[in-house]
């Protein structure tokens, strides 16, 4: 722990001078933004010829320019050729992923994934996503990230953050690649209730905002079966009740059918993943509330691209066996109204690619407006923020972005952000 604090302290000396001056700030004055085409999650409409104000971190105003009053001398940014929308939202990251898969991972220590972490949250934050969760990282590095974003020492989104993820012994969030000569367990291993609640008291002390768990075998883990259960639903329930009662929500990675359903009866307040869901798993997601956060698109990448990284064998077969239902199974929620949230699982393939979903989420059964809905409005709702994020109205933050063209038409435009605004702060400008 000494050793990545020390670490990082260098990291924050060297992002100082090549980072602090990326955010162009406005302090306290009025800043107009003359958005051509403005994008209205609240109403799902699209609205042309709009201005915003922005005053600090404020929206104080948004209507149509020609009804409006810009003050003498005032700042404004002119958006008029740009479709802009509020920050997109991404609920499923690993910023601190170096994507080094396989036993080529086990060399690199926590120390070095932290220096990705400073670099994949500015490459996250100028894709155009200004509020991201990040569900798993080792030694609490994510909470030092978190932190120093807070800071205004390095650039990046808003962080919510889980610490390192519970799980079973042997089970997806342990470390199966080594043999037993070397003794080696995941930091947040935790069997039986008392253990798993003790568990969830150590990350909420060290600074977590939520706490995740694995419910299910996964992908990327040795020896795991996806579809298998990990965790009774005692023990699922301990975690959450732990939890909650500390205010905290609770994300549940689960691929499998009796993993999903056990967890959304414990109440878990979203699944990642979701894969193998069948119409009980769908009604009890509908009558709990629970989010889906599914990764629909990065089964593309992994097919594609994960043995040039490193991927073993173990797990593109896996992936091969379960990309399709969960695409399947992403089609069935959607037309059966569960809530979903935007979750892409990046860090599985490079960071600052999440716009690539959107498509991916339009091809299964969204439209275009709702996928944006989803990665703004939807997503700010399980994060809890949707007063302070995820649509451009009055009283939010003011986090803006802005896309050349018409992205409703032509959805691989999410993938160049021209424009973003966090809190205010300019950090990309076309």
């Amino acid at each position: 722990m000494c050793r990545l604090l020390l670490t990082f302290a260098l990291l924050l000396s060297l992002s100082n001078f090549s980072l602090a001056n990326d955010g162009l700030a406005n302090d306290d004055r009025t800043v107009y933004i003359k958005a051509g085409t403005l994008i209205d999650v609240v109403n799902a409409k699209v609205l042309t010829q709009q201005l915003i104000t922005v005053q600090g971190q404020q929206i104080i105003a948004v209507g149509p320019i020609s009804a409006s009053t810009l003050e003498p001398q005032a700042q404004i940014i002119d958006l008029s050729d740009y479709t802009v929308m509020p920050g997109l939202m991404d609920a499923h990251t690993h910023l601190l992923s170096s994507m080094v898969w396989g036993y080529d991972s086990l060399a690199l220590s926590d120390d070095r994934l932290l220096i990705y972490g400073v670099i994949n949250a500015k490459k996250t934050l100028l894709a155009g996503f200004t509020s991201v969760r990040d569900v798993g990282a080792p030694s609490f590095a994510d909470v030092a990230l978190r932190d120093a974003i807070n800071a205004g020492e390095i650039a990046g989104p808003r962080m919510l953050v889980s610490g390192p993820a519970l799980g079973i012994t042997g089970g997806h969030c342990d470390n199966n690649m080594l043999p037993i000569d070397y003794h080696v367990q995941a930091e947040a291993v935790a069997d039986g209730p008392w253990a798993a609640r003790t568990m969830v008291r150590k990350n909420i002390k060290y600074g977590a905002d939520l706490i995740k768990f694995c419910g299910t075998g996964g992908v990327f883990s040795k020896g795991t079966k996806v579809g298998a259960q990990q965790y009774t639903l005692e023990e699922m329930r301990a975690i959450i009740d732990e939890a909650h009662m500390a205010g905290k929500k609770v994300a549940v990675h689960a691929h499998g059918t009796a993993g999903i359903k056990a967890a959304i009866t414990a109440g878990a307040d979203s699944i990642e993943h979701a894969s193998f869901l069948d119409n009980e798993a769908i009604k009890l997601a509908k009558k709990h509330g629970t989010y889906l956060s599914m990764d629909i698109y990065n089964d593309d990448f992994i097919l594609q691209e994960g043995k040039k990284f490193g991927m073993t064998e173990e797990s593109l077969a896996k992936e091969k066996h379960l990309g399709l239902t969960q695409r399947q199974s992403f089609q069935k929620a959607v037309k059966a109204g569960v809530n979903i949230a935007y979750g892409t699982d990046a860090g599985v393939y490079p960071n600052g690619e999440n716009g690539k979903q959107m498509a991916k989420m339009v091809e299964w059964g969204m439209t275009p407006i709702q996928a944006v809905q989803t990665a703004t409005l939807h997503t700010a709702t399980l994060f809890g923020s949707q007063q302070q994020t995820g649509a451009i109205t009055v009283g939010r933050l003011a986090d803006i972005i802005a896309i050349k063209g018409d992205p409703l038409k032509d959805l691989s435009l999410f993938n160049q952000v021209s424009f973003v605004m966090k809190d205010g702060k300019v950090y990309k400008q076309p």
